[in-house]
């Protein structure tokens, strides 16, 4: 009886489609490997086997996924796409391991600690249906209202290590010239299912637009570093799963790179002044105590990003404006507010800065037309 053989085994055309692939990729990939060997051979500011250099560890992307014209584009932007994850993901792992390496040289506990409680992560966006808590948790239905984070287990050790007390507190910042906004790398995922994961409405669509090029309106400025707390400690080595909310304020992307830190010295919150995006949430009856209510959600605020409340079906935006810290109430650019007898302030929203710019532009091109 004669065997059956796979109807692509041995075909020619595959085997011509296959080869004129790798011929196509191994120019540039054996360029980006003999640039950065020599870059690294010529670097003497660091003799470390695990020394990182984001100018050799991420090559320029090829951008010949735009064409898609035929089957070669399409394979050759997977390829691209699954060989510059995987060198990104090499990078951040090489990063750490030279932490890890430099921090624990002593067996002191203070080393230990500093080997355990900072990452560089790349970093997803925290999905309500896969990271709610069950019911009865206090953050259950709060996933994407809250600044809760999913972290890799080694925060964990270093909270166990360091005896930190609560709330447990996580720095999240940017990396100078290495997270995409600074050095225009491409996105990592396909326009529609970016679209999807951070098609939220309001201002989470500005991360989508930033990534496309187009223009943010939000958030202009987005913010280097921020802060939050832990959902769980069940995300995988050298990635983090942030709120969304998060990534409009940092202008993060899908697979961005970041830096984590557990932090301890965060001062108690005094007050703090919120700036809705939206009169309409001061139209209800007892908005005071629907914010109290929410920001026991929040285990910190960070000054200059935008936060999410939901009311009765309803999501509504706030910017921080500012923040105050006990005793004194100085000016701090973040403050913890869980355990913390805080003061919520709101300032005029931004609809009605809105309403009184245009207002102030009329009557200035009114007064110009009749001096003219």
């Amino acid at each position: 009886m004669t065997k059956m053989r796979h109807p692509m085994m041995f075909n020619p055309l595959v085997v011509v489609l296959l080869l004129l692939l790798l011929q196509s990729t191994a120019a540039p990939t054996a360029a980006a490997a003999a640039a950065s060997t020599a870059a690294a051979s010529s670097s003497s500011s660091s003799s470390s086997p695990f020394h990182y250099d984001a100018t050799t560890r991420y090559p320029t992307p090829n951008l010949s996924y735009l064409r898609r014209e035929g089957l070669l584009p399409y394979l050759r932007r997977k390829w691209d796409r699954a060989q510059y994850l995987a060198l990104l993901e090499q990078a951040v792992e090489d990063h750490n391991a030279e932490h890890v390496a430099t921090t624990s040289s002593s067996s002191s506990s203070s080393s230990v600690v500093d080997s355990l409680s900072y990452r560089r992560c790349l970093v997803l966006p925290l999905d309500a249906k896969l990271f709610d808590p069950p019911m009865g948790v206090f953050s259950h239905g709060h996933v994407d209202t809250g600044d809760k984070m999913s972290l890799p287990k080694n925060f964990w050790n270093a909270i166990i290590a360091s005896k930190a007390e609560v709330p447990w507190l996580f720095e999240v910042c940017r990396v100078e010239g290495v997270t995409s906004w600074n050095n225009n790398n491409y996105n990592m995922l396909p326009r529609a299912v970016f679209d999807k994961m951070m098609g939220m409405g309001g201002p989470y669509a500005n991360a989508a637009a930033a990534a496309t090029g187009q223009k943010q309106q939000q958030n202009p400025l987005p913010l280097s570093r921020a802060i939050g707390g832990a959902i769980d400690f069940r995300s995988p080595n050298n990635y983090a799963f942030l709120p969304k909310w998060m990534f409009t304020s940092m202008g993060l992307r899908p697979f961005d790179v970041v830096d984590i830190r557990l932090v301890t010295t965060t001062p108690p919150g005094s007050s703090v002044k919120l700036r809705p995006h939206n009169s309409s949430f001061l139209k209800i009856t007892n908005h005071q105590a629907v914010l109290e209510t929410e920001l026991k959600h929040y285990s910190a605020l960070t000054r200059g990003s935008i936060i999410p409340f939901d009311y009765r079906g309803e999501r509504h935006y706030f910017d921080v404006v500012d923040l105050r810290c006990a005793p004194r109430g100085e000016r701090v650019p973040m403050v913890k507010v869980q355990d913390c007898d805080i003061a919520a302030e709101f300032v005029r929203s931004r609809d009605e800065l809105k309403k009184i710019m245009a207002e102030k532009r009329k009557k200035q091109k009114q007064k110009q037309t009749r001096d003219e």
